[in-house]
């Protein structure tokens, strides 16, 4: 195929505007550096493209998809939902009678903190079992 038109690539990439948009995406990617998959006849990049699209060595709907993700701005990544652990409040705390009302966990001392860690000291190491 030396020369490429339209009519080449219309069976493959139905509207005309369409088409014009993946094959300059293309040509684009071409210029970044890509791989071309057909030989380049001494063709310009526009025409490699219109030629793979032809030629049908790419498929126009990832070219499609690779031009709607090159021009989004914020790309929504689907992460799966956080499972859903109910606060645990005063009030459902006393309902259960698994934990104590006045415990806080964010309200510590520095001194109760050195107090809780000297509580830690192995049972081997303490003073109540040389005697």
């Amino acid at each position: 195929m030396a020369r490429v038109t339209v009519e080449d690539c219309i069976d493959k990439v139905e509207n005309r505007f369409e088409l014009v948009l993946v094959a300059s995406h293309r040509a684009r990617m071409i210029s970044s550096g890509q791989q071309i998959t057909v030989d380049r006849d001494n063709d310009k990049n526009p025409v490699v493209a219109l030629r793979e699209i032809a030629d049908e060595t790419l498929a126009p709907e990832d070219l499609k998809e690779d031009l709607i993700h090159s021009l989004q701005k914020h790309v929504e990544v689907d992460e799966p939902e956080a499972e859903v652990v109910p606060a645990l409040t005063p009030a459902a705390a006393d309902m259960s009678g698994s934990v104590d009302g006045d415990l806080q966990f964010d309200r510590m001392t520095e001194e109760d903190l050195l107090r809780g860690l000297e509580g830690l000291v192995p049972p081997a190491e303490t003073e109540d079992d040389g005697e």
